[in-house]
């Protein structure tokens, strides 16, 4: 059974259509990340999904109970769905434990649980002037969480956090899934942060899906340019250059352009069915070298963990036909 489905939402904004139609389901426990670009609707989905923004069509279903909006209730918001939003606000001037004791319904023994989960239980004595961003962020988070909802909606958890608050964040997210029985939906403006925690992703453009599935799918099988682009780095090769490749088994060289991650060349020894190249830029980023190797048709960037390659250096890269998709 879905926890969650959603069913032709419409809405518009002015002379615009934000949303097209958007429909995908979410069952019990399932983890599913919405990338996308600013502008793409993601935002808005996520509220008319709370219940906070209202919808001009479609329909929401939680628990097999519909999602009213903000016209239809006296209060905005659904019982049982936890909303997050890129502005939480904390009340100024109070201790985190008297904001976290309003509307807690959880026992004493639940709440020390939960306060460890979000790696809050050293705030409590402190106010609002006296917590970082992520600080602030993570208590926001275990406010929303002593109502003890079924379902957690992440806007843009990440955004404005510096690498460890980050990472605190993303441990946080993590262990709310998996300790409290929370099945949560994530918004993230890098869409990298999801690739490691979703079960699913969807990827939209201009109000609609453009593509939908597992994050390995998503990643390595991209349906067009956009898609790609929204996960790192790629390597188009177009039509005419593509020739250099036609060495190379299995791979298609038809008048369409290819497509290839960094990652995905290995830097091989000489062989029959190998891409002979010239090394003309190495960078360091830290745990990797990005390798600009020129092929007798095109430049192609090469990632991987050897130190030892030099500029003038002749290299040969092998490929499988998996890792290429065209278009």
């Amino acid at each position: 059974m879905n926890l969650l489905e959603v069913s032709g939402v419409r809405k518009q904004e002015g002379d615009q259509e934000v949303l097209k139609g958007v429909s995908f389901t979410q069952k019990e426990f399932q983890k599913i990340a919405i990338a996308g670009e600013s502008g793409s609707g993601k935002s808005t989905l996520l509220k008319i999904i709370g219940g906070l923004t209202q919808a001009d069509g479609g329909e929401v279903l939680f628990e097999n109970v519909r999602v009213k909006g903000p016209l239809e209730r006296l209060l905005p918001g659904q019982p049982g769905i936890a909303y997050l939003s890129q502005h939480y606000e904390l009340r100024n001037h109070y201790r985190m434990e008297e904001i976290l004791s309003y509307a807690n319904t959880l026992s004493d023994e639940e709440a020390e649980t939960l306060y460890e989960i979000c790696h809050i239980s050293h705030l409590m004595k402190r106010k609002n002037d006296q917590l970082s961003g992520g600080e602030k962020q993570r208590v926001a988070l275990a406010r929303l969480l002593t109502t003890a909802p079924r379902f957690l909606i992440l806007d843009e958890p990440y955004s404005n956090l510096d690498p460890i608050h980050k990472n605190t964040l993303k441990k946080v997210i993590h262990e709310i899934g998996k300790r409290l029985d929370i099945t949560c939906l994530l918004v993230s403006h890098d869409p990298l942060d999801t690739l490691s925690w979703a079960d699913e992703i969807i990827v939209m453009k201009d109000g609609q899906i453009l593509q939908q599935g597992p994050p390995q799918q998503v990643y390595s099988q991209p349906v067009n340019e956009y898609a790609a682009a929204l996960f790192g780095a790629y390597n188009l090769i177009p039509p005419t250059s593509a020739k250099d490749f036609k060495g190379l088994p299995g791979i298609s060289v038809n008048g369409k352009s290819l497509y290839i991650r960094p990652e995905r060349f290995e830097i091989t020894d000489k062989a029959e069915h190998t891409l002979k190249g010239t090394v003309k830029e190495v960078h360091f980023m830290g745990s990797i070298y990005e390798i600009a190797v020129q092929l007798p048709s095109s430049v192609v960037t090469v990632k991987t963990g050897n130190s030892h390659h030099r500029v003038g250096e002749e290299i040969y890269l092998s490929l499988s036909p998996d890792d290429v998709w065209y278009a």
